[in-house]
């Protein structure tokens, strides 16, 4: 019986580029926790923007932030991993040097920019819509970062091997879509965050379903028994997933058609 399901956005739930849920989303997720299922939300994405992207359902879910270095559920932080101090400038520092690379940095509540190009500045706060702060320089933070992430608009694939060979024996790199790359704390990564919930509600992986399409998702596909790879998803991904689809909401009522058949109404 299924009593958890874990979705990544990008790519997932939010397809071909979206960056609003679709509304139908939220009535499934509260009918799903009529029946007894908790919804996790599990991405790349910062908390603050996460919770604002789930408004109508925010309180009623949980989440996994940052690839897994935070973790947000029962209204209070579980978990949080952070990037040591020097590390975390040092990536900054190769990212600013780098032609054609743009960074973020994500604190818990702030989310943080230096743009080299008004192009990028424009996509920060008018496409993504994102509030953040602006800094000046590396030395400064008024918080530990839990990642520092690289946009390169051509496609990250490009400079994978350079970004991997530069920094791979310090932290985790892994992509995160099309244009985007994460670097965050070794250990850290979704499916971390799946087995702590797990353990805090004492439910079985084969009580839990997932939905992914990135390598970024890879361990929280195998943290659960039912493992959905999206369509479009990377082929190391559909490899080690149980089922593929093109459309969770589409699962999420098949899920609910089967409790509500099953008289499960929690």
């Amino acid at each position: 019986m299924i009593k958890r399901v874990a979705s990544d956005l990008d790519g997932t739930l939010l397809r071909n580029g979206a960056q609003q849920l679709n509304p139908q989303v939220f009535d499934l997720i509260r009918r799903l926790r009529e029946l007894g299922v908790l919804f996790v939300a599990a991405s790349g994405r910062q908390f603050p923007i996460m919770r604002t992207m789930f408004g109508p359902v925010a309180d009623e879910i949980g989440y996994i932030c940052e690839n897994g270095a935070l973790v947000y559920a029962e209204q209070k932080f579980l978990y949080q991993d952070t990037l040591p101090e020097d590390l975390a400038k040092e990536i900054m520092e190769a990212i600013w040097e780098r032609d054609g690379a743009e960074m973020t940095m994500s604190g818990i509540y702030t989310y943080y920019v230096r743009p080299k190009t008004e192009e990028f500045r424009r996509l920060i706060w008018d496409y993504l819509k994102i509030t953040c702060k602006e800094v000046k320089d590396f030395e400064h933070f008024p918080e530990k970062l839990m990642k520092v992430a690289v946009y390169e608009k051509e496609g990250i694939d490009r400079s994978y091997s350079y970004w991997k060979e530069r920094f791979s024996d310090r932290c985790v790199v892994v992509t995160s879509g099309f244009d985007w790359l994460d670097f965050i704390p070794f250990g850290t990564n979704k499916g971390k965050g799946i087995r702590l919930l797990q353990e805090r509600w004492k439910i079985r992986p084969e009580e839990c379903m997932a939905f992914g399409d990135e390598y970024n998702d890879i361990e929280m596909l195998q943290a659960v028994g039912e493992s959905y790879a999206m369509d479009t998803a990377r082929q190391g991904v559909k490899k080690i997933s149980r089922h593929r689809t093109d459309c969770v909401e589409e699962e999420l009522r098949a899920l609910i058609k089967k409790l509500e058949k099953e008289g499960n109404h929690g």
